[in-house]
């Protein structure tokens, strides 16, 4: 990889400007291989180089990725006017400057939330082309029915005549007002909006799996992890659902039984 400059290094992964980064610096807050390093414009191998600030090793990934189980109560934004947002609970040694919710999850719904960097990822995800699909685990206000899986197999219609993309739909086996559901897009509600034209209504949602990137058991509500590339590409490998259902059914429905 060519050298570049360092405070373009570290200002590109964390939330230090070209100012304050040249400012720490000149104090000996900064090390390269373990030698401070005290003008900001030094070139270094982002592959080769260890660089540290302030004692932490930034990382030479360019990007950033996090999977966060996001909590009831934040919105999917990055303007703190709209109220608390999911960006509060990333912790400051993850944080870049650019960092935003690939996608959105409602105000009050929970579970996986991919906040990235990366826009261009971003865009893949989101593009209509690409139909990641994503499985959400509910709790109904009444008992399933075996009606939906038809009639979201077919495309349901919403109450406002809206007309959604074929759905998977399984019922929970341990108890008759859990689902899992897999829908390849995301309009406004559309989750709750579904069930809302089966005559049914959603208390509960969360999301378990985008693309193929499971929320991990041990994630707890509030929390987020750090991705590797390899879990990034999953993204674009899908579950088979019903094999998905089988698998998880024991361990999601154990948490929205308890919520």
């Amino acid at each position: 990889m060519p050298q570049t400059r360092l405070d373009k290094f570290i200002s590109e992964r964390g939330e230090f400007t070209r100012s304050r980064i040249k400012e720490l610096a000149s104090k000996g807050h900064i090390r390269v291989n373990n030698i401070i390093v005290k003008k900001a414009d030094t070139k270094i191998d982002p592959e080769r180089d260890t660089v540290e600030v302030l004692g932490n090793i930034i990382k030479p990934d360019r990007f950033k990725y996090l999977l966060l189980n996001k909590p009831d109560g934040y919105v999917c934004s990055t303007d703190e006017h709209d109220g608390p947002t999911v960006m509060e609970l990333i912790p400051p040694e993850w944080r870049t400057k650019n960092l935003f919710p690939a996608g959105r999850l409602d105000k009050d719904s929970l579970g996986a939330l991919l906040i990235t960097d990366d826009g261009e990822l971003a865009h893949r995800m989101l593009s209509p082309k690409k139909h990641i699909p994503k499985i959400y685990i509910v709790k109904l206000a009444n008992p399933f029915q075996s009606k939906y899986i038809d009639l979201f197999a077919n495309g349901i219609t919403l109450l406002d005549g809206y007309q959604c993309l074929p759905a998977k739909v399984c019922n929970v086996e341990s108890s008759e007002k859990l689902a899992f559901i897999e829908i390849n897009e995301g309009k406004y509600h559309q989750v709750k909006r579904m069930f809302a034209a089966a005559g049914n209504h959603v208390e509960v949602l969360m999301r378990v799996s985008v693309g193929g990137v499971v929320l991990p058991e041990k994630l707890a509500i509030g929390q987020c992890m750090e991705l590797l590339h390899k879990d990034v590409e999953n993204l674009f490998v899908p579950h088979d659902f019903n094999a998905f259902c089988s698998e998880f059914s024991g361990v999601f429905s154990a948490i929205l039984i308890n919520i």
